[in-house]
């Protein structure tokens, strides 16, 4: 399949320490050849953003970052579209002399990678999307988010609407839909719907809420999704789906797996914030 292994890392969120030890695990550190899929979020919440940034950006071409939420909300807040909240814990980012550098790095992630029949995004795919359309339509953001005047688009990023999908949607309402799919997206009702406001354990969503990986008819359930975003749903494994975030930052895990064999690393964390402020 490869020379080296890949191993798909879940949300670091700013915890650099587990990371580093991640890496240094005798089953990472032993093949000097492995590659590493990030599955975004790898900033904020944590107390070293700065530090898991500069890591990650010294391994070069054997990491892919996929952006997540909180990724894309430090390209906001670099941008002056939003002020950084109480719980974020990104100035260290922007008050780095180099800043820019950092900001531009970011800015060129995708949102979405396929390799070796895994599909890896950040939170989901929606139903009627098969490989290529996500990432036809992560390749319009990223586009956006790489043109000179990509703060403009990031003005109207923030918004649950709207919530399916239509092939006609232009301007901010495309993009909007794409980066909540790909980034936020947790439930949907069995019609591919997104729904952003219930917020319970899993399994207690209402009647009519499913996770967006059972919504009926999904077009990419024949390949394998690799994703993160849901520390409270933490390592689901199945035949065609890995959720790897294991909320290292809430005093969880941060687990790696490596694509070929799906053996199984973990890093026990120290928990930095309170899971009821996720």
């Amino acid at each position: 399949m490869t020379t080296g292994s890949i191993w798909m890392i879940g949300d670091v969120q700013g915890c650099c320490t587990p990371l580093q030890q991640l890496l240094s695990h005798p089953d990472i550190a032993s093949d000097p050849e492995a590659r590493f899929w990030f599955a975004g979020d790898l900033v904020n919440r944590g107390p070293d953003s700065l530090g898991t940034l500069r890591r990650i950006m010294a391994m070069e071409d054997r990491a892919v970052s996929i952006l997540g939420n909180h990724d894309l909300h430090l390209l906001a807040a670099a941008a002056g579209v939003r002020k950084p909240s109480k719980s974020d814990t990104l100035n260290d980012i922007l008050n780095a002399p180099d800043a820019a550098d950092i900001i531009d790095w970011l800015r060129y992630r995708p949102l979405a990678h396929f390799a070796h029949n895994h599909l890896m995004v950040h939170a989901g795919v929606m139903a009627k999307w098969d490989v290529a359309k996500t990432l036809s339509l992560a390749a319009e953001v990223e586009a956006a988010l790489r043109a000179p005047n990509w703060q403009k688009s990031l003005q109207k990023m923030y918004g649950n609407e709207p919530v399916i999908w239509k092939e006609d949607h232009k301007g901010s309402k495309r993009l909007r839909i794409i980066i909540n799919a790909l980034t936020r997206m947790r439930l949907c009702t069995p019609g591919g719907q997104m729904e952003f406001a219930t917020k319970v354990a899993p399994g207690a969503w209402p009647a009519g809420l499913v996770p967006w990986f059972e919504v009926p008819n999904r077009a990419t359930r024949d390949v394998t999704i690799v994703f993160g975003h849901w520390s409270t749903l933490g390592l689901l494994v199945r035949p065609n789906l890995i959720c790897l975030d294991t909320g290292c930052v809430w005093g969880g895990a941060l687990s790696a797996m490596r694509l070929q064999d799906r053996r199984l690393v973990q890093i026990k964390c120290s928990q930095f914030q309170d899971p009821l402020s996720e």
